[in-house]
């Protein structure tokens, strides 16, 4: 579920950079804005804790994670509080694409395949990170 949530947002940045319009532009940027705030919230309660109770101890990767989640957090808030006509809003989304890209990459190359090693229960993980998604989208105000 998580690597589906990375494409999705993969593919809203590709479309935001494809994009011509103020408009189109200001719609694309609040649906990533939205998911990442979806994403983030889930891997902060649910998948980072159970990574890190199953990881060893020393994992910088999951401190890494959250510090990129901290500076995305911020660019969003940015991006949530200006406009198309902003002066730098558009590089604002930019840069969050970036630092996205740069983060899947790790979470997929290095993270899940060091949480698949261990023996931690992924079909509970699962049920409990859709469980909590579907509380997310229906409240309509992700808590982060």
């Amino acid at each position: 579920m998580l690597r589906a949530d990375h494409s999705k947002v993969s593919e809203l940045f590709e479309q935001f950079e494809k994009a011509r319009g103020q408009s189109s532009k200001e719609k694309l940027a609040q649906q990533i804005c939205t998911e990442l705030t979806v994403h983030t919230t889930l891997e902060e309660e649910i998948f980072y804790p159970a990574a890190r109770e199953a990881l060893p101890r020393n994992e910088d990767l999951l401190d890494e994670a959250e510090v990129e989640h901290a500076s995305a957090k911020e660019l969003i808030a940015q991006i949530q509080a200006g406009d198309a006509t902003d002066e730098k809003w558009e590089a604002k989304v930019t840069v969050l694409g970036e630092y996205i890209r740069h983060h899947v990459k790790e979470e997929q190359n290095e993270m899940f395949p060091k949480v698949r090693k261990t023996r931690l229960d992924l079909k509970a993980l699962a049920e409990q990170l859709i469980s909590r998604k579907d509380e997310l989208i229906s409240s309509d105000q992700p808590e982060s």
